[in-house]
């Protein structure tokens, strides 16, 4: 999935996005655990990309840290006066690049590699075209601007939804915002558009499609975006041969990997930087993120997975466990209640419920190695820095502050006492004072 020959990307960010109603820039908004405009910055990388300008105004100091991250320019458009304005600010730095142009918006996220690929052929077509537009026929056409084409594809009139006729508002090929056109012949068209409409904007008429007022995401459009998103993710994830019971109930990341064979339960949740192995099972209610699973491991229910918990081969992370920053090697259990943070378990090992690693001391962080094939009792806390040798046993109930040597066993607790009839000897005395 190669463009036919080089190209660069125009990325319009510089709405306000008022309607958000958030501090956050509306392109950095989440779809997957990705902000929407990683999202295309990532595909065009993918393509490969000539160069990716990113036309900003209101919040870019939010956005212009995203964007050189991922090696593009920004260029502001000051004042905003259209979508054709817009794109003229990039003509600066792309005026010495010889080849095709995309303008796509950063709050169009979900635009697919092959998609832009495929208009990059077409406008390379024998015909010619001067571009090509994207359209789209949505259930409700709402505010969108219209395309009138003929039935051959050839574009007859583009016009926004303000300046419609009732009959043009009853067709229902939409503006989606994305174009391809060649770069000689981009800039001199958007030279000469106007901005002699309802709105007294420059428009790309007949050459670009660009987003309606009506149509920049809302929250609620937003959400629509992820559903959509989280829909083609759990098909193919299932097309891969991984068993989702639920499937509308799992949520997945921009970057998940599943490994085939793998059950997934409902209302599982995997964030960014999660790899699961072939044949492991997460069961329902498990949130995950920044976590390696390894085949045949079995994680959860209700068990959380934080960045860096890496999870071995038939280990089992049970329900209410929490795991960060964690090694647990193959065959390792950790199945009830517990916190296991900063932390080596060896392989075979056994962690009794009710067990956490002691791990921070309120300024730093310290680590606990647990050996293979130990012991840990029930309720126990394990204070770091401190190692379980192989094959120890610690008692339950145990507050263990040392090191205990390989086939140790440790007890650190209290001595039970008995005082026969001191129970019955309080109460009286409770009663006969709550009395007085």
């Amino acid at each position: 999935m190669n463009p036919p020959r080089p190209f660069a990307a125009v990325i319009l960010a510089a709405g306000k996005g008022t309607r958000m109603k958030s501090d956050i820039h509306k392109v950095l908004h989440p779809i997957a655990g990705r902000p929407m405009i990683e999202h295309l910055l990532a595909a065009l990388a993918g393509l490969g990309a000539t160069r990716t300008v990113v036309v900003v105004g209101s919040g870019r100091d939010q956005v212009e840290p995203v964007v050189r991250a991922h090696g593009g320019d920004t260029v502001v458009q000051e004042p905003q006066l259209g979508t054709a304005h817009a794109v003229r600010q990039a003509e600066g730095l792309l005026s010495d690049f010889d080849g095709d142009v995309l303008v796509l918006y950063a709050d169009v996220p979900l635009v697919e590699a092959q998609t832009m690929v495929r208009m990059l052929e077409r406008l390379n077509a024998t015909d010619s075209p001067a571009a090509v537009v994207l359209g789209f026929r949505p259930a409700d056409p709402l505010a969108y601007g219209r395309v009138i084409a003929h039935s051959d594809g050839t574009i007859a009139k583009m016009v926004e939804y303000k300046d419609a006729t009732e009959e043009e508002r009853r067709e229902d090929l939409c503006n989606s915002g994305l174009l391809a056109a060649r770069s000689a012949e981009l800039w001199p068209l958007l030279a000469a558009v106007r901005d002699d409409n309802a709105a007294g904007e420059f428009y790309l008429p007949d050459i670009v499609m660009h987003a309606a007022a009506a149509g920049r995401p809302s929250r609620a459009e937003l959400a629509a975006l992820e559903a959509r998103w989280q829909e083609r993710r759990r098909e193919r994830a299932m097309a891969d041969g991984v068993s989702l019971v639920a499937p509308e109930t799992v949520w997945f990341s921009f970057d998940t990997e599943i490994g085939r064979d793998t059950v997934v339960e409902q209302n599982v949740v995997f964030g960014p930087g999660v790899a699961v192995g072939e044949g492991a099972r997460i069961r329902a209610f498990s949130h995950l993120e920044g976590a390696r699973v390894a085949k045949g491991a079995e994680i959860g229910p209700y068990a959380r997975l934080r960045p860096g918990a890496d999870i071995g081969e038939k280990a089992k992370v049970g329900n209410f466990v929490e795991v960060k920053k964690s090694r647990l090697a193959a065959g390792a259990k950790a199945n009830h209640l517990s916190y296991i943070g900063d932390a080596e378990v060896g392989a075979g090992a056994n962690i009794g419920a009710g067990t956490i690693t002691c791990n921070y001391d309120g300024f730093f962080k310290y680590k606990t190695v647990i050996g293979e094939g130990a012991f840990i009792g029930s309720n126990s806390a394990l204070v770091a820095p401190v190692t379980i040798g192989d094959g120890a046993i610690v008692g339950a109930g145990s507050v263990v502050t040392a090191d205990v040597e390989a086939d140790a066993l440790a007890l650190a607790r209290g001595t039970q006492q008995a005082r026969p009839g001191w129970a019955a000897r309080f109460r009286a005395a409770m009663k006969a004072k709550k009395g007085r």
